[in-house]
């Protein structure tokens, strides 16, 4: 099992026993984790000059197939490997999240059954497979407290310099060539469209800024990867990213530097601000009905549409679609397979002369994709992840801090993309990599306390970890 370094130091004989750093596997956990996560950004084959058809491709070439392939098999063989102690860590640690997670995994397998387009949901089902797999390695070889974020920093900021060598390099495949006032000169840099470029960025942003506030890097490091992340941000001119930077650095800021008082009370709040945005997004589908109806003067006082980015016609036209398949959907990923003359999604070209290649709203994708079910199945992930980010905040705070910032982030960006749990999306494995070292680290402090950890002093808020763990790397 692993800790932070120099975890032993201080602790009782029995505890030294119990607590001991293993580093085996850990490049092999940084090779896959980096593998996925460049595939999940980099366009297949650099294929730039194609990105303007929206459609899923037929099927991936013969390398991308033996790559995802070959993620898939490695990390189920470890994930085979270690399954006595996989098993230990979610049942002593918390089930529920870990578990929720595999259910999703369940329901996408069982959507195949009834989904409009088979072929396109077991490949996408490959694909949640392979994340969810290679997701859980990292905790359990390798590990230690700041794993997530050292696996992390690295690869988004090595995909972020690419992006600006690629830009300087190669203009017309890195920025947008289109004449509509929000794309024309907007960069994508290595990704496939400026709203992942900037939501890169963001992420990008997020990791650099924690490093500083919990001084896990020297102030000029952390500084030189927060400007290349602003920079890669303002050059993707990304209104939802940079509105989710801002909110995602301010609840950062709160949870690690504010004044005490406010530092104290950060929980409440933040749970008040995630629950806002849970109703405001039930609001803007009508998932509820009357429910739009209490925030119907902010349209009235900003003479804008609730969703503030001219969505709700793509919205409208999916929830058409929604209609015919309420429960259980169209199957995960089946809806959005080009624009194909008799397919569903063929109406938006029909009504609109656009193909938005997606419904450009998180929550709304996975009700089209899964129906109520899955919408109740995402709610209850998020929910869990929130109460066990809160729970890790009580005893490691910057690291509670760093999954919550990240929660928020992606809470505010899937109101106007489609995000969470997408096959499609680099975010989708940063949160399985979140999902996955939350359930560890709680599993470490919970061995902690089993073997008498001694009391926070002049605290109420349980065992004291730092009687244990020495300072990060």
């Amino acid at each position: 099992m692993a800790a932070r370094p120099a975890a032993d130091a201080g602790l009782p004989a029995a505890g030294r026993a119990h607590w001991i750093r293993d580093d085996r596997g850990q490049w092999l956990s940084a090779a896959l984790v980096w593998l996925l996560v460049v595939l999940m950004i980099v366009p297949e084959g650099f294929a730039y000059d194609s990105l303007a058809s929206a459609g899923a491709p037929a099927s991936g070439s013969l390398i991308s197939r033996l790559l995802w392939l070959a993620l898939l098999g490695i990390a189920t063989v470890i994930l085979l490997w270690r399954a006595a102690f996989g098993w230990l860590l979610v049942s002593r640690a918390s089930g529920l999240l870990p578990g929720l997670l595999l259910a999703f995994v369940l329901l996408v397998a069982a959507s195949i059954g009834w989904s409009i387009a088979p072929e396109v949901t077991a490949r996408r089902l490959i694909r949640v497979l392979s994340i969810v797999v290679v997701s859980a390695v990292p905790v359990l070889i390798g590990w230690h407290a700041a794993r997530f974020q050292n696996l992390l920093r690295p690869v988004i900021t090595a995909v972020l310099i690419g992006s600006i060598v690629f830009g300087l390099g190669w203009p017309q495949l890195a920025i947008h060539e289109e004449t509509s006032a929000e794309l024309a000169g907007a960069w994508r840099g290595l990704a496939n469209h400026k709203n992942g470029f900037g939501d890169i960025a963001c992420i990008g942003l997020i990791l650099w800024c924690h490093a500083w506030l919990a001084r896990e890097a020297s102030a000029l490091k952390a500084l030189s990867g927060m400007a290349l992340a602003a920079a890669c941000l303002l050059l993707s001119r990304s209104a939802t990213s940079l509105l989710a930077t801002v909110m995602a650095l301010g609840w950062l800021w709160l949870l690690l530097r504010a004044p005490w008082l406010m530092r104290r009370h950060a929980p409440q709040l933040i749970v008040g601000f995630v629950l806002l945005l849970l109703v405001y997004s039930l609001a803007l589908l009508q998932l509820l009905p009357g429910l739009d109806l209490l925030l119907s003067p902010i349209g009235a006082i900003t003479g804008k549409d609730l969703s503030f980015t001219g969505r709700t016609e793509i919205w409208a036209l999916v929830s058409e679609h929604i209609h015919q398949r309420p429960w259980f959907g169209s199957g995960y990923g089946a809806y959005w397979t080009g624009p194909v003359i008799g397919t569903p999604s063929y109406a938006f070209i029909e009504q609109m002369a656009f193909y938005p290649g997606s419904a450009h709203n998180g929550y709304l994708e996975i009700v089209n994709d899964l129906g109520a079910v899955g919408l109740l199945l995402l709610f209850g992930y998020l929910l869990a992840y929130l109460r066990q980010a809160l729970r890790l905040l009580r005893f490691d705070r910057p690291q509670g801090a760093l999954y919550l910032a990240l929660f928020v982030q992606q809470a505010i960006t899937n109101l106007s993309e489609s995000r969470w749990l997408s096959a499609l999306s680099v975010d989708f494995v940063i949160m399985s990599l979140a999902t996955a070292g939350l359930a560890r680290t709680l599993f470490d402090l919970r061995l902690q306390h089993d073997s008498t950890v001694p009391a926070a002093p002049d605290t109420d808020s349980g065992p004291n970890p730092d009687a244990w763990l020495s300072a990060r790397p």
